[in-house]
């Protein structure tokens, strides 16, 4: 699936590239088990190199969070506001330990106080919580294709894309509807 050329604000693409880990149209997972999961949360720097154990519940919760930030997305392409997935945001952030730090240079970062899993997980909602701050969050999106379901930034001026990729979803459903008129 494309990728935008224009990299989103606040750490964005960190939460884009995590909810695309599923690939719908192809039928990929990067995380389809605990151990693909540690090796992508090493891959972006969310644990350090040091031994991680996850356990399956914990693969289960993180497979959820990815699940409920796509909801989330797609409620921002034109779906209803998920209460389920709203839940396990806040969840996650609580878990984490999410909280706003201080520095003695002026700078104020938004981090977890939790170690571990429940803080790599927290790390990933972060750029949500400064996102949300000036809106820019509400233009990352899941693509309205149901086959597809893709995580992208809307660049559009106007906040109105409804695909990831016009030429292939948004043509395959032009086409669709247009046979369903048709026949």
């Amino acid at each position: 699936m494309p990728v935008s050329s224009d990299k989103p604000p606040h750490g964005l693409q960190l939460v884009i590239d995590f909810v695309n880990t599923l690939d719908l149209e192809v039928g990929t997972d990067e995380l389809t088990d605990p151990d693909g999961l540690v090796a992508w949360l090493r891959r972006y720097e969310l644990i350090g190199p040091h031994a991680l154990v996850v356990r399956a519940a914990q693969h289960a919760r993180a497979i959820e969070l990815r699940e409920a930030l796509r909801d989330t997305m797609v409620g921002h392409n034109g779906g209803g506001a998920d209460a389920a997935a709203v839940a396990i945001l806040e969840q996650t952030a609580e878990h984490g330990r999410l909280a706003v730090r201080f520095c003695a240079d002026g700078s104020v970062s938004l981090e977890p106080r939790a170690d571990g899993f429940a803080g790599a997980l927290a790390r990933l909602l972060a750029p949500v919580a400064r996102a949300a701050a000036d809106g820019s969050w509400e233009r990352v999106k899941a693509c309205r294709a149901n086959d597809c379901r893709w995580a992208f930034y809307d660049q559009s001026r106007n906040r109105s894309a409804r695909w990831c990729d016009m030429a292939v979803c948004g043509n395959r459903t032009k086409v669709r509807a247009y046979r369903r008129r048709r026949w």
